[in-house]
């Protein structure tokens, strides 16, 4: 049996990986973590499990902990995590390097597999770019446009830039050094080589991802259509089981690892 804490459970994402988890043979719910003053604290959920306002009790309780809050929540959920030795999949976008320092840090204790999307369409496609890339060479243009619903804050996608740097690793340069600035703020002609991002808000789409690969004379787009939270809760569960599993040891992990696309 693998136990499952669900940090931000009140969310969206939260409330589809819980109905995920209790769909999920031999998986149990062990606890929901919400902030201070949501709603939702002092629900029920589960098998009797209260959503609480503190990550350290549920860490203590879970083999593994599913994160997709916020940035500003992170170095909280990561302490609880270690305190707990419990493992920690981290979905939370917007992330800096701070961030990522953290989670280097806390990967030296504990396992944590940290993305920007647990989709496994996701992840084959961020294989097939990364190849791309490598194969076409800087005399094609890469654009990398992103569509989801009105509410979501951070722009370009976590996702969005999880493919650029897919892209950028192909092309054996970190996306800092080759992502564009947006093309409206520097008029003339596109500088060689370097990739694009396009971001656009609206309805309710639950995330469109589309890489273009220009050449002369010709072009190639590769695609994810989400059309549900249900896939990334699904991906989710499953990369936490992962996580979890007998023998893991500590280290930073990628959704590609649990697919065998490492």
């Amino acid at each position: 049996m693998i136990r499952i804490g669900v940090l931000g459970a009140g969310g969206r994402m939260g409330q589809a990986i819980i109905s995920e988890v209790q769909a999920t043979p031999d998986s149990w719910l062990a606890g929901g973590v919400e902030r201070p003053g949501h709603p939702m604290c002092g629900s029920v959920i589960g098998d009797g499990q209260i959503i609480c306002a503190n990550a350290a009790p549920v860490a203590h309780k879970a083999d593994v902990l599913i994160d997709f809050t916020t940035p500003e929540a992170l170095d909280e959920h990561l302490r609880a995590a270690l305190d707990g030795k419990a493992a920690i999949l981290i979905g939370t976008t917007g992330l800096e390097a701070r961030h990522h320092a953290a989670i280097d840090e806390a990967a030296r204790s504990i396992a944590v597999l940290q993305t920007a999307n647990t989709s496994l369409g996701v992840t084959v496609l961020a294989a097939l770019v990364e190849q791309a890339a490598r194969a076409l060479g800087t005399d094609w243009d890469i654009e990398i446009s992103e569509l989801h619903h009105r509410h979501k804050v951070d722009a370009p996608s976590g996702t969005a830039l999880f493919l650029g740097e897919a892209a950028a690793r192909g092309r054996g340069a970190p996306l800092e050094t080759l992502r564009l600035p947006p093309h409206e703020d520097t008029p003339g002609a596109r500088r060689p080589g370097g990739i694009g991002f396009a971001s656009l808000r609206g309805g309710s789409a639950a995330g469109d991802h589309r890489v273009l690969l220009a050449g002369e004379g010709e072009r190639i787009e590769l695609a994810h259509l989400a059309e549900g939270r249900d896939i990334f809760a699904k991906g989710a569960v499953k990369g936490a089981r992962w996580l979890a599993g007998a023998g893991r040891k500590p280290g930073r992990y990628r959704m590609a690892d649990i697919f065998g696309l490492g």
